[in-house]
């Protein structure tokens, strides 16, 4: 097992060694022991009581997400930089963990890290929000409706307009709560995504290989 730390300015000062979290579906495998059967108990009463009626319960838990491969970088992410690899990867749910901290955005395909880059995020008075996210909406050439600036390959996480979109990601640079990604990498997430994926926003989070950090 290998220890993933993120630590802040990691991507500015070339210490990051293992490129995000990576999140997959684990298949349950529980083990019963086998025991003789007993010997059936007298019968009380003649008539046995009616079976409680089943209440209609809750989905099942979904399997939870489990970090399994990290892209092996070969140099530091610096500002405007990003990897993309999906060789081995098999199919599967898609997951996405965006590390302010770190600064940087990673996507996940059935556990196995396909993509990561630097981004940048929301200054302090306007900061991007941490949290579980899904996909809300997505448009290659939206433009925003409150700063009428250009937001490619959007992809919507809120209401209010925080987002994942292509953006300057340059030292200094700051977005009024969104996600900027630089534009190559904004194109090849916006293809790999649907509605409905999920997006987990944290800030230093720490994880071992093979930890779920969604179920």
């Amino acid at each position: 097992m290998r220890t993933l730390q993120i630590l802040a300015g990691v991507i500015l000062i070339g210490a990051l060694t293992g490129g995000g979290m990576l999140l997959t579906r684990r298949p349950e495998t529980a083990t019963a022991s086998l025991a003789p059967p007993a010997s059936p108990a007298p019968s009380i009463s003649p008539t046995p009581p009616p079976l409680p009626t089943p209440s209609p319960g809750a989905s099942p838990s979904p399997t939870p997400f489990i970090v399994r491969r990290i892209l092996d970088l070969k140099q530091p992410l610096r500002h405007g930089d990003f990897v993309w690899d999906e060789a081995g990867a098999p199919q599967g749910p898609v997951v996405i963990t965006v590390d302010l901290a770190a600064q940087v955005v990673s996507i996940f395909r059935d556990g196995y890290e396909i993509g990561a880059a630097a981004m940048i995020y929301g200054a302090d008075n306007m900061p991007t929000p941490l949290g579980v996210f899904p996909i809300l909406q997505k448009d290659a050439d939206h433009v925003s409706n409150l700063y009428d600036a250009p937001m490619p390959y959007m992809l919507r996480l809120t209401n209010d307009g925080v987002a994942i979109h292509a953006s300057d990601v340059a030292y200094g640079n700051a977005t009024h709560g969104c996600i900027g990604v630089p534009i190559g990498f904004a194109r090849k997430l916006f293809a790999a995504t649907r509605l409905g994926d999920r997006v987990i926003v944290t800030n230093g989070k720490t994880m071992t290989l093979g930890q779920s950090i969604t179920g």
